[in-house]
């Protein structure tokens, strides 16, 4: 029975290792600023680089405070509160006081912002189905539903012990 444990303990090493390499790899693909700038021209909008991911999280989390928003960018509180007023200024952002505790300033998307995001995400349909049209249906649905699970169990992880490693994760994706 040892032997057996230990066969697949090494396995699961192996994998877990070849998961991580892939995750890095998609990763720096989504953090490339020339993914961001081909997605901003796909769309057809005009929209700094360093305002895109932020304006989509908002879009898909909001309302968000910019602490948080910060903490899943990646970057510092004081730069990316300057970003979300640049955001305002266009009118693609509001922002508000949190209904739990008005202290806290929140980012909710605008109309005008709902508008961009969804021509973003037009863009980002038109550029998956370019990658994923070689891909069996039954593929495709298992990797939509095995990664919905991974970022669930990844997202419960954060913050225990038994599960931070500091200085990994970089910034968030679009």
């Amino acid at each position: 029975m040892t032997s057996t444990n230990n066969v697949q303990n090494t396995h699961i090493s192996e994998k877990l290792r070849e998961l991580h390499g892939a995750l890095i790899e998609i990763v720096s693909v989504m953090n490339r600023p020339q993914r961001d700038e081909q997605m901003v021209r796909e769309a057809g909008i005009s929209l700094d680089r360093a305002l895109f991911p932020l304006l989509v999280t908002i879009e898909r989390l909001g309302p968000i405070g910019v602490v948080e928003l910060a903490d899943r960018a990646g970057r510092d509180y004081t730069t990316v509160s300057r970003q979300v007023a640049k955001l305002e200024s266009l009118d693609l952002v509001e922002r508000r006081g949190n209904a739990a505790d008005r202290r806290v300033r929140e980012a909710v998307i605008s109309p005008k912002g709902k508008a961009m995001t969804d021509r973003i995400d037009v863009a980002r349909e038109r550029m998956g189905r370019a990658i994923f049209e070689s891909w069996e249906e039954h593929d495709f649905n298992e990797l939509v539903r095995l990664m919905r699970k991974f970022a669930q169990d990844i997202s419960g992880d954060i913050g225990n012990d038994a599960g931070e490693t500091e200085g990994e994760g970089g910034q968030q994706a679009d």
